[in-house]
């Protein structure tokens, strides 16, 4: 088996790749004794689930079309709804059932 200079830089590429994935995923395991955090830093990393869960959530129930901006959709009236029955119940499968009986009920409305 030959190797052309094409595939010596993709096998490098991908080596290094993985050697920083690993690198950022486990250096806080290794190093985290080590190397505190800032207290401003350990603050900010509070609020990084709820950026994530947004960054996730808002476009899919907020979805974008050329030249309008956000388009109306059914799953925002749904989540909506899972977010009242939430603040009302604090239970997670009341939620989910609340939002898709809603979803579902409103797309065979619309028929």
């Amino acid at each position: 088996m030959t190797f052309w200079p094409s595939d010596i830089y993709v096998y490098s590429a991908i080596l290094l790749l993985a050697f920083c994935s690993v690198l950022t995923r486990a250096g806080f395991m290794l190093f985290g004794d080590y190397i505190p955090l800032p207290d401003g830093v350990r603050r900010a990393l509070r609020y990084a689930p709820a950026a994530a869960l947004t960054a996730i959530l808002v476009p899919d129930l907020l979805p974008w079309k050329a030249d309008t901006g956000p388009a109306f959709d059914y799953r925002l009236v749904a989540a909506m709804v899972g977010i009242i029955v939430f603040l009302r119940s604090r239970s997670a499968v009341l939620v989910i059932v609340a939002g898709m009986v809603t979803l579902w009920g409103l797309r065979w409305l619309a028929g």
